[in-house]
């Protein structure tokens, strides 16, 4: 079109949630001019709604669970970790079983080992980056706490216990006072809990992504509101129509976390890319009761957390349609259970907030060079990891675009592992 005007970027990153806004702070960083396409604010989907925990230890997968005597509860719809809607479930069977494969010893090794090196930067690259854009006042130390409700539950947690003592990441086992003095807001003090101090946590997930974006565009970097299902494939580039015209840029980064995979097969590239939906409610904590840190149900699936906004509760997972509505349910069985923990008060908010981790089959996200389009760049499938890990795989994403050898090894979270 004549007198169009174009926008014209060494580089576009496509989403603008933690993982896109950390990638293009740090191409800024490393002297690219940068162009951030979402079409919502930065941070609207799951990194707002997320539980704020900045995870040094997790390295066993998120199971799904496959025991009798744990999907009873699921099938009847009794279950706050795991609930679903039956046609997805159905159509996610084959993802289903490739997800249990990697769920074997085999697969907890390999994803264990992968892991580890990004989990002992993540915690140190959150507090850099919190540093350097403001964020760094939503930021509290203490760690966060799992708590058991049965001695099987802690038994069957002991791989990830097995694999912190390998990888040198502390803990503390907590029962009984020791519990009640860490948080005596708790009503169940006699649980069995384990106390990951060397996490951090904080106050207002969304806050924090929304500060790094500031930080990026005080430092040079654009933003644009567009859609990135229009990104097209040009000569010697990429180009998109955004609000304010036409943005190119030679390469491009897709961050777009539940809709990465929309994206990728308009260029050819199919990924099994799964969704897990969660909620988030906040209340007010009755009776003056208050926690210090994150606290998590591990039979439950659910998490308490202490944020500017009152106690979070955020669910377990919802295996359901992306774009299927809302389902109520879900945080009312959550709240529940949570309040044999807890004494949560009035609610804060009038309906749930909802959102969508994307996962793959191996539980780990794609950070590299698309396989069959010359200047494509992924970094998606951060499951749960997403707030933990967007620092640090922005970092190593933005390395690698520039030419320089990044701080870590990704060969493990190579695209090209899907391609047949």
């Amino acid at each position: 079109m004549a007198g169009r005007q174009v926008h014209a970027f060494d580089v576009m990153v496509l989403g603008a949630g933690i993982v896109g806004v950390c990638t293009a702070l740090h191409l800024r960083r490393l002297g690219l001019d940068v162009a951030l396409i979402d079409r919502k604010h930065p941070g609207a989907e799951a990194s707002f709604g997320n539980a704020g925990i900045v995870q040094r230890n997790g390295f066993v997968p998120y199971a799904v669970p496959n025991r009798l005597q744990d999907l009873v509860p699921i099938l009847l719809k009794q279950s706050s970790a795991v609930s679903y809607d039956l046609g997805t479930v159905l159509r996610l069977l084959p993802w289903i079983r490739r997800y249990h494969a990697c769920n074997s010893g085999r697969g907890i090794e390999a994803y264990s080992r992968t892991i580890a090196p990004l989990r002992a930067f993540a915690v140190e690259e959150h507090l850099e980056l919190a540093r350097t854009t403001n964020a760094d006042r939503f930021y509290r130390q203490g760690g966060w706490l799992h708590l058991f409700r049965s001695e099987t539950s802690f038994r069957h947690s002991e791989t990830e216990r097995l694999y912190a003592r390998v990888f040198g990441v502390s803990y503390d086992e907590l029962s009984g006072g020791d519990l009640a003095k860490l948080e005596p807001g708790l009503k169940l003090p006699s649980l069995k809990a384990v106390h990951w101090p060397e996490s951090c946590s904080v106050s207002n997930p969304g806050a924090v992504v929304d500060a790094f974006w500031r930080g990026y565009v005080q430092e040079g970097g654009g933003y644009f509101r567009g859609d990135a299902g229009k990104l097209r494939r040009e000569r010697g580039g990429f180009s998109l129509e955004g609000e304010r015209g036409e943005v190119f840029a030679r390469n491009a980064v897709i961050a777009l976390g539940a809709w990465s995979a929309d994206v990728m097969k308009g260029f050819g590239e199919s990924y099994p890319l799964a969704v897990q939906r969660g909620y988030h409610m906040h209340y007010r904590a009755l009776s003056g009761a208050s926690l210090s840190r994150p606290v998590v149900d591990v039979e439950n699936g659910f998490t308490l957390t202490p944020t500017d906004n009152g106690i979070r509760l955020t669910t377990g997972v919802e295996l359901a349609g992306r774009d299927l509505p809302p389902n109520p349910g879900v945080v009312k069985l959550a709240r529940r259970r949570a309040e044999e923990l807890f004494p949560l008060g009035r609610p804060l908010q009038d309906t749930p907030w909802m959102g969508c981790r994307p996962c793959l089959p191996d539980s780990l996200p794609v950070v590299g060079a698309s396989p069959s389009v010359p200047g494509l760049w992924l970094n998606f499938g951060h499951a749960h990891d997403g707030f933990t890990l967007g620092p640090v795989t922005g970092r190593l994403l933005a390395e690698k675009i520039v030419g320089k050898t990044p701080l870590l090894d990704i060969a493990g979270l190579a695209p090209a592992r899907f391609m047949a």
